[in-house]
């Protein structure tokens, strides 16, 4: 379990994914990336000289194990294929979600020191994750991020009731692209609020509320509270999982 601290300090309390549930997704993004050294293999035309071939393997290698994770870790906002099976999520060290450089580094560092060239098999990341509070490897320390577990929070949180005013607003949002990592820092925004100052209350609840409203493209009224407008979306959305 660990801990990851917002911009305005306040701790949320969300599962961080220790090395075998890691290991596993890994394990599921290898197999698809030796399956796409494989069909590139099949289709590949033969008969090129040694030196261009070196060049298209060399090509190919490059494309597998550094684009292709960049490329699905930034569209997903953090979900390979084997973290999406294992539940698990790519986030920034303050909980947010990771951008095309955040991706772009971790391929990198998993590429040159964590398991490849190095020729070590994986024991580089195996180590540093063996020694690590949050189960981080090279690639996370170099761009600032860590993997939690998106579908089990460490702790329950309490659940907020819809705020009535808000009901008939909420029921007409588009929340298909609500992140889930957002979801997780508004409830445990709501599940702390008392125990917030007012300041803070009011700064985290704004930031928080400024995103949300971003993602599902109804930005909230400056007359509207941060916490009965987050506490409309939770509220909506849980309805419609119940549904």
């Amino acid at each position: 379990m660990g801990d990851l601290v917002t911009g305005e300090a306040v701790v949320l309390d969300l599962r961080v994914a220790q090395l075998a549930s890691r290991a596993v997704a890994f394990a599921f993004d290898v197999l698809v990336q030796f399956l796409l050294f494989l069909a590139v293999f099949l289709i590949a035309p033969i008969g090129f000289d040694s030196a261009l071939q070196t060049a298209i393997a060399l090509t190919l290698t490059v494309f597998v194990l550094i684009g292709y994770p960049t490329a699905v870790e930034s569209l997903s906002r953090g979900r390979s294929l084997g973290k999406l099976i294992m539940g698990l999520r790519v986030v920034r060290d303050d909980g947010g979600a990771i951008r095309f450089r955040h991706a772009l580094v971790r391929a990198l560092g998993g590429f040159f020191v964590d398991f490849w060239a190095l020729g070590l098999g994986g024991a580089v990341a195996l180590f540093v994750s063996l020694f690590s509070p949050q189960g981080k490897r090279v690639g996370d320390y170099l761009a600032g991020t860590l993997v939690i577990h998106t579908r089990v929070p460490s702790r329950s949180v309490e659940l907020v009731d819809m705020p009535p005013q808000l009901a008939e607003w909420a029921r007409g949002l588009d929340l298909s692209q609500l992140p889930e990592e957002l979801v997780l820092a508004a409830r445990q925004y709501l599940s702390r609020y008392h125990e917030l100052g007012e300041q803070a209350r009011l700064e985290l609840g704004t930031r928080l509320a400024n995103d949300v409203g971003a993602a599902i493209r109804s930005p909230r009224l400056e007359y509207t509270h941060p916490h009965p407008y987050l506490a409309a979306v939770l509220a909506e959305r849980r309805r419609r999982a119940a549904g």
